[in-house]
């Protein structure tokens, strides 16, 4: 059924764009947070406490919809308030505890809950799903995503254009692997590797959350199946040294504090994409690759970073997706099972088409 009422709660740098995006694709918005923003929205927008729950219950009433772009130790009550209003509900966390606190919520969800449309988990999951969809047998899908400065300073090469919480949990928790068609929980920031993005040396190594449930979805289906983040060289070793030889791995809060004091986020920057699959085709083994490098855009007469819109854009267009009936609209949506052309063929989805640097 199609829907035009949205609330996206959270508007920093990426549910700014997201709202702006959905207006400009024909919703309804109805922006929410603590502050109204400075600069001037083409949408409507209420300030309130969104960690209360009354006043939740109230900006959700008469929506449709709802888009979550708040930090993640928030997304568990506004998931319920949208299953108790019965409307459809959209995230980009990357936590697991409150993805799988949703798959519950979905078993008795009238509409449909989406966590997880980001660019990773998101993204990159429709793109790796897709890639080994034509394999009679699949070996392998590794997926890297890497959102750093264009021009690289200093020996860690970074800049905290994310949520420093949501990093510092990817860079902490244990991570979700397939290994030898066995699932296995491994050690973030280990399985070091070396990667190229358009000549571009990256290294790569696991961190949490990437995967979304794609574990659950292709065990059984795939031999090996993993995730990490793409930083540039030596970024890895420092991290290690910060978190568990400086023991800030036990303050997680000042942690994130430290980081995003010594790097601020940059307007330069650049998001390196390396998803390649490999499996047999008619007995013969095949390898097949996305690599892309995005970089920012003009959206709606501003310029923007490409973290904001290649993760504002990937959950617009699986919203626009469930609206116009090409996605269910009950139960628990998987990213993995969103087909990748029909995604990018949305009005959404298509800026990555029209924006990528693209090899392979």
């Amino acid at each position: 059924m199609s829907f035009k009422k949205i609330a996206v709660l959270g508007l920093g740098k990426v549910g700014r764009l997201a709202a702006t995006l959905l207006h400009e694709g024909g919703f309804e918005v109805r922006g929410v947070d603590a502050q109204l923003p400075q600069a001037e929205v083409p949408f409507t927008c209420r300030a309130g406490d969104i960690s209360n729950s009354a006043f939740v219950t109230e900006v959700l009433s008469g929506m449709e919809a709802v888009l979550s772009c708040l930090p993640y130790h928030l997304n568990i009550e506004l998931a319920r308030a949208a299953h108790a209003a019965g409307i459809h509900y959209f995230d980009l966390t990357e936590d697991v505890p409150t993805t799988n606190f949703i798959i519950e919520l979905a078993k008795t969800s009238r509409a449909l809950m989406a966590p997880q449309c980001g660019l990773a988990p998101g993204f990159v999951g429709i793109v790796g799903a897709s890639l080994a969809d034509g394999f009679d047998r699949c070996r392998s899908i590794r997926m890297r995503v890497g959102a750093l400065p264009q021009n690289p300073t200093g020996l860690l090469g970074y800049a905290f254009n994310w949520s420093p919480e949501g990093v510092v949990n990817e860079y902490l928790n244990d991570c979700e692997v397939i290994e030898g068609g066995m699932r296995k929980l491994v050690s973030p920031m280990e399985w070091h590797e070396t990667v190229y993005v358009e000549g571009v040396k990256l290294e790569a190594f696991t961190t949490s959350g990437g995967l979304g449930t794609m574990c659950d979805t292709l065990h059984g289906k795939v031999d090996n199946l993993d995730y990490k983040t793409m930083r540039y060289p030596g970024h890895m070793d420092l991290m290690n040294f910060f978190f568990h030889e400086l023991l800030m791995r036990d303050q997680r809060k000042l942690a994130g504090e430290i980081l995003t004091n010594a790097k601020p986020p940059v307007e330069d920057d650049v998001v390196y994409v390396h998803v390649a699959a490999e499996g047999t085709e008619a007995g013969s083994l095949r390898r097949k690759e996305f690599v892309r490098a995005y970089y920012p855009i003009e959206i709606a007469g501003a310029r923007r970073t490409a973290i904001a819109w290649t993760t504002s854009a990937s959950v617009v267009a699986v919203i626009e997706m469930v609206r116009d009936g090409l996605l269910p609209a009950t139960g628990f949506l998987h990213q993995e099972h969103i087909p990748l052309d029909m995604f990018l063929q949305t009005p959404t989805g298509s800026l990555f088409k029209a924006s990528a640097a693209s090899h392979g």
